[in-house]
């Protein structure tokens, strides 16, 4: 009886031991789950710098009258070919070279027009011979002048023969027509060129042409010689004054007119051929205003209120809006010419945040 006793709680035991080392086993997986879990779940850091595309607040022209949309194209565009018969021996420009006026763009081969240079001068020089010698005869009578005049007709028919080659082998060598940059290039050497045959396609775009298509109502807006405000949609912060060289006298089949006006590029040549853009014709005196890109506002309680950056944080800051101008808003009071805004990046912006201009 003892004895079984004995064995029964030895059983007990056992169970409970067996009990309390899964408890604990489970208790163990579980904190480990539990690390686990929070090592891949996202924590805020205050301090992480948020990353923002910003805006900087302008004073620009509020347009009072009516634009038109346009194409920006070269002043001067040429197919540049040789005067000439012959191999190509060597292109010396590539696509994208800026050239000069005058500047060599191709070179023929003129190795026979040389050579026949040098006998035309050979032959220059014994002509000259006989004419001093004549000269010296003639005015001692101990020949006839025909004979002197014959000399003289014949050196000067091979000076004009030195002269023709002269031209020939100076057009071996196509020059640039004007100042400008390669937009294409047609043969390579060992190519034949020929007259009327392009070699190089030569671009000015220092100088531009803005063409606009002007309906028939407004063609009366525009006469030659005005001066107005021309944007190029790719570079906001330029503006030029084209003027107005061309009112056209024949609609295409939309009843428009085309107009173009001339304009000079920017230092650097930022616009290019085939960029868009927009000429303003004003009514009325023009007037300045503070614009702002439209999507940094953001509206609390009906109030509007934009992200400021400075010093590389967040500063919250209210705004007085006006009217809407394209993609922009005027900011009539609350910002100045200069002012960074934040105008996407808002998730996790608060006031005072660290912020990382992209």
């Amino acid at each position: 009886m003892m004895h079984t006793k004995q064995k029964n709680n030895k059983a007990r035991w056992i169970v409970i031991a067996l009990t309390v080392a899964v408890v604990a086993l489970v208790f163990v997986r579980l904190a480990h789950n539990k690390r686990a879990a929070e090592s891949i779940v996202y924590h805020y850091d205050s301090e992480q710098p948020v990353t923002v595309h910003v805006d900087t607040v302008r004073l620009k022209p509020l347009t009072a009258g009516i634009s038109y949309a346009g194409t920006f194209e070269p002043d001067k565009e040429t197919k540049v070919s040789a005067e000439l018969q012959g191999r190509i021996a060597n292109v010396l420009v590539d696509v994208g070279s800026h050239v000069a006026q005058g500047q060599p763009l191709v070179q023929l081969d003129n190795s026979l027009l040389r050579l026949q240079l040098q006998g035309v001068e050979v032959q220059i020089g014994g002509l000259q011979s006989d004419v001093d010698r004549y000269t010296v005869l003639a005015q001692a009578d101990a020949v006839q002048g025909v004979q002197l005049e014959k000399a003289q007709l014949g050196l000067r028919a091979a000076e004009v023969q030195r002269d023709q080659l002269r031209e020939q082998l100076a057009k071996t060598t196509i020059r640039a027509p004007f100042t400008g940059v390669v937009t294409a290039k047609f043969n390579e050497e060992g190519a034949f060129a020929a007259p009327g045959v392009p070699l190089v396609q030569l671009t000015d775009i220092a100088t531009l042409r803005f063409t606009v298509s002007v309906p028939e109502s407004d063609i009366g807006r525009f006469r030659e010689g005005q001066q107005w405000r021309v944007d190029v949609d790719v570079l906001p912060d330029v503006a030029l004054v084209g003027t107005v060289v061309v009112v056209g006298a024949k609609a295409n089949q939309a009843n428009s007119y085309p107009v173009q006006l001339r304009l000079r590029n920017t230092a650097g040549n930022a616009i290019k051929a085939g960029m868009f853009g927009r000429v303003h014709v004003q009514e009325g005196e023009e007037q300045q205003g503070v614009l702002m890109a439209s999507t940094a506002v953001l509206a609390d309680q009906g109030k509007a209120q934009v992200y400021l950056v400075n010093n590389g944080k967040a500063v919250l800051h209210g705004v007085t809006l006006g009217r809407h101008v394209g993609p922009n808003v005027v900011v009539t009071d609350g910002l100045s010419p200069g002012d960074v805004v934040v105008t996407s990046g808002f998730i996790d912006l608060r006031d005072g945040a660290n912020v990382l201009v992209k």
